[in-house]
């Protein structure tokens, strides 16, 4: 089933709300699933979509970045490629600077831009959005003895790592009061902090402590639940286009809704994203 469930769980006093999306298991891996597999297929109108132009930019490894060779790859140059092969059509995709990359959409200089623009109000003012494919969840992540039987009420009075200035922050002072929240630059510093045994537990963003985790496995691990809250963490990652441009809207969400179904998505997931971060 494709749903969310909103489940209260009593945490330092307060109520912790966390909101799950119901995935399906591969192999001991969750897979996310934004796609619901009740909904009937419509298929789009094709005509006139002789191509699509997307745009994206190469600065977000593991979506869109080039490799030593100077190739571009990634988990959204993959998923860009297997939604013209699903729609049996030509794309053709031009890189651009970040900074550059919304305004050339704006003048239409491209269809549709893979490269995880925020969907956030201002955005929205200025562009349409496909179907949210992925969503990043905050995990928490502790030593390997620690993460079974992690229980989020065993916090009270430990001190957790998280990047300062940070939505993962927030969450924890607004959550779990009773937790000492430790403030480091980034991410990957907080985490350094965990595997020197500086904190009890980090919580952050689950895609980056999962690539921290490729080289870090031995120590460390995801411990409890992903915790999905779209006010803090944001509403995911969807494919950005033009305005009035439903038709090759409708065409995208139509090829990832088959991408969900035949598996390709899930296989794009797995590739990319070895450690999982659902």
């Amino acid at each position: 089933m494709n749903l969310v469930a909103t489940m209260k769980t009593p945490a330092a006093g307060l109520a912790l709300i966390i909101v799950l999306a119901f995935s399906t298991i591969a192999g001991g891996q969750v897979i996310p699933n934004n796609f619901d597999p009740s909904a009937r297929e419509q298929v789009p109108d094709l005509s006139g979509i002789a191509t699509i132009r997307f745009l994206t930019t190469a600065d977000y490894p593991p979506f869109n970045y080039k490799d030593a060779s100077g190739r571009l790859i990634g988990f959204n140059i993959d998923l860009a490629n297997a939604i013209c092969d699903n729609l049996e059509i030509v794309c053709t995709m031009q890189v651009w600077p970040w900074e550059q990359a919304r305004d050339a959409l704006e003048d239409f200089q491209g269809d549709a831009l893979i490269a995880g623009l925020a969907i956030s109000p201002e955005n929205g003012d200025r562009f349409d959005f496909s179907q949210i494919y992925m969503m990043l969840p905050g995990r928490f992540v502790t030593g390997r003895e620690k993460a079974e039987g992690f229980d989020v009420e065993l916090l009270k009075g430990k001190a957790i790592g998280v990047r300062a200035g940070s939505a993962h922050l927030e969450f924890v002072r607004r959550y779990l009061p009773g937790a000492e929240a430790v403030t480091y630059e980034d991410e990957f510093m907080a985490l350094e902090a965990l595997k020197n045994n500086e904190v009890y537990a980090f919580f952050g963003d689950g895609l980056r402590a999962s690539i921290w985790m490729r080289q870090n496995s031995n120590c460390c691990e995801f411990a409890g639940k992903a915790y999905f809250n779209p006010a803090l963490f944001g509403q995911g990652l969807a494919i950005a286009l033009p305005p009035g441009q439903d038709k090759i809207r409708r065409a995208i969400n139509y090829a990832m809704a088959r991408l969900k179904r035949n598996g390709t998505m899930d296989e794009l997931y797995l590739r990319w994203f070895p450690i999982g971060f659902y």
